[in-house]
């Protein structure tokens, strides 16, 4: 985090060059800081930690997110969303790699349970760091931006979605409503996500529509997803407090 401070140091001088001046440019910016903590839980499970072991570095990492927020706050930042996780057993990665054979093990979703509980506790961290930093900042607008509910309800309610244009410059038939974890770009396999053939290396195909698609490829999400997000940000639905102030 100390890396990436250092370089929006370096770029904030070629917007502003004194304290007054810089304060006014970020009092009047909205700061998105993060999605931060998903490669960090990631690496601890690769590394072969048990979940149980990976949620005992989620208030590290809460803390970490807390100090850097704030070394923003201090500087004059006034409107800032901080976002949470998604829910990590829903990703094709982490399905692929830490499949069950126990039908217990997933919810109606076919999402891994004890996975995604990695980041329902984050988030729930998160939540109460951004109530502390509001008491500290009274004047700052500092909000929660959900990642998590939005992808369960593409998940939930993909039909919903399947003749609905999601604000492209061209129609889009929507997300499919069959095999909604199945990845757009991957080398086949139950979710076409293959650690020896990911999108990208030569072999692996994308899928004709990836606006049908809810995930890109094994880790990411399709831009018709993120659109939806934005969208649902933006109308203030899994923002809190919303970023929009009424006029």
């Amino acid at each position: 985090m100390s890396v990436q401070l250092g370089w929006f140091e370096e770029l904030k001088s070629s917007y502003c060059k004194t304290i007054e001046s810089c304060k006014e440019y970020l009092g009047k910016s909205l700061f998105l800081f993060g999605e931060f903590g998903g490669n960090d839980y990631n690496f601890l499970l690769l590394a072969g930690k048990t979940i149980e072991e990976v949620k005992l570095y989620v208030p590290t990492v809460i803390d970490t997110i807390k100090l850097a927020a704030e070394s923003l706050l201090k500087q004059g930042v006034m409107n800032m969303v901080l976002p949470g996780n998604i829910p990590t057993g829903c990703v094709p990665i982490v399905l692929t790699m830490y499949g069950s054979t126990n039908n217990q093990d997933y919810d109606n979703l076919g999402c891994l349970k004890e996975y995604n509980s990695i980041g329902t506790s984050h988030n729930t961290l998160l939540r109460e760091a951004i109530v502390q930093l509001q008491e500290k900042y009274p004047r700052a607008r500092i909000s929660y931006g959900d990642y998590y509910e939005p992808v369960i309800q593409l998940l939930q309610n993909r039909e919903k979605f399947t003749e609905l244009p999601m604000n492209f410059d061209t129609e889009c038939p929507g997300f499919s409503s069959e095999e909604p974890l199945r990845v757009c770009c991957g080398g086949g396999g139950p979710y076409n996500y293959n650690m020896s053939l990911v999108c990208g290396q030569p072999g692996a195909i994308a899928c004709e529509n990836p606006m049908s698609s809810i995930n890109w490829d094994g880790i990411h999400l399709t831009e018709a997803a993120y659109n939806y997000i934005a969208i649902d940000w933006l109308n203030g639905r899994s923002v809190s407090p919303p970023t929009l102030r009424p006029t």
